[in-house]
């Protein structure tokens, strides 16, 4: 990791890429209990069908706990069928609003007022919400110092060598905060979404026109072959 730096991998992205929040529908939550809904949903789908069932939700049901917990399952379950798996999300929608209700008197914000680690754990104790979504949360809704890895995030690290083929996502996670300067998470997390979407793709990528290709030993093996 020494060849080069977080800072430059940000500098670079930022040549080609104008993030747009319009592409993560994480982002348009209008509240951080919609946020954790949007984070769920886009669980093995893409943004496209996210947030397209976003909006399904938000015009059938609404995306409170309270209205989620009243909803029936058969309408709920028609509202986010776009995002897949909708049998499945729709039961652990219900079981988070629940909860949320039940135990935090319909504040999820509640959850985010502990310390850090605190409130990873108890965000990964919800139905359906692992370390991924768990810091999607932390990151984008509160600014805590933490780094999401996605299927992107995963593919684009390993390529340029920040990361280890093997490291699972806590290994991972710690590297990616070194690497990068603190205070530029968030950012670096969505640029290298947007990069692994469009250039650094999982088949064909498009080495030729990488910004990063200077630094990657996976492309310039690539371009050998």
């Amino acid at each position: 990791m020494g060849r080069f730096s977080g800072s430059v991998v940000l500098e670079e992205l930022e040549k080609t890429i104008r993030l747009d929040a319009r592409d993560f529908p994480v982002l348009s939550g209008g509240s951080i209990f919609e946020m954790l809904i949007a984070t769920v949903l886009s669980q093995n789908t893409s943004d496209k069908n996210t947030g397209k069932s976003l909006r399904r939700l938000r015009e059938k049901i609404g995306v409170t706990p309270e209205r989620i917990l009243r909803a029936d399952l058969r309408t709920l379950k028609s509202a986010i069928r776009p995002s897949g798996l909708y049998n499945v999300k729709a039961v652990v929608l219900k079981k988070i609003a629940k909860i949320v209700i039940e135990k935090y008197g319909g504040r999820i914000e509640q959850i985010l007022e502990k310390p850090f680690e605190e409130a990873r754990q108890e965000l990964m104790s919800l139905p359906g919400v692992g370390p991924k979504t768990a810091d999607v949360i932390l990151l984008f809704a509160v600014g805590k110092p933490t780094f999401p890895i996605d299927t992107h995030v995963f593919r684009v690290s390993r390529r340029l060598g920040i990361i280890g083929e093997k490291d699972g996502y806590e290994e991972a996670r710690k590297k990616l905060m070194e690497f990068f300067p603190p205070g530029s998470f968030l950012k670096a997390h969505l640029l290298l979404i947007e990069h692994g979407r469009k250039t650094c793709r999982a088949k064909n990528p498009l080495c030729k026109e990488c910004v990063l290709l200077k630094y990657c030993l996976f492309g310039k093996l690539l371009q050998k072959a």
